[in-house]
């Protein structure tokens, strides 16, 4: 495979990845993902929807979960960059959200790192601000 075939992959399994996200697709999701994902998310004990994954099916409930736990109207993930080199793409922007069980805000620049491998993502690496969401969860 050329770099810009690896490259080409990767961007189009993102660009899945993003529609099965907006769009709650939960099969899809399970699908993009790869059997065992390489997944990192600071845990944080007051946050119920952090927590360590590793496989496709955890991987793909991050997202039900997180909706659980948030008003779905106020939450938002805004993408300002989308950079793709060779298997691996980075996405930065801005997220936000209201956590439904107390009622409070959460807002802040977000980072993922994802690789992808043979279409499947194997890498899912999100940094973020999870001060702000921890304390948007604690009464």
């Amino acid at each position: 495979m050329t770099e810009t075939t690896v490259a080409d992959t990767t961007r189009a399994t993102v660009e899945k990845f993003l529609a099965a996200r907006s769009t709650a697709d939960t099969a899809a999701l399970t699908a993009l993902f790869a059997d065992e994902v390489d997944w990192q998310l600071a845990a944080n004990p007051v946050v119920p929807w952090i927590k360590p994954r590793r496989t496709a099916a955890e991987c793909a409930a991050q997202f039900d979960e997180l909706m659980a736990h948030v008003v779905a109207e106020d939450a938002r993930a805004e993408i300002d960059t989308f950079l793709v080199d060779g298997a691996d793409a980075v996405l930065f922007g801005h997220l936000a959200g209201r956590v439904r069980a107390t009622g409070k805000t959460f807002e802040g620049p977000f980072a993922l790192r994802l690789t992808v491998e043979n279409g499947r993502i194997t890498r899912h690496h999100l940094y973020e601000n999870s001060v702000s969401i921890a304390r948007a969860c604690l009464p």
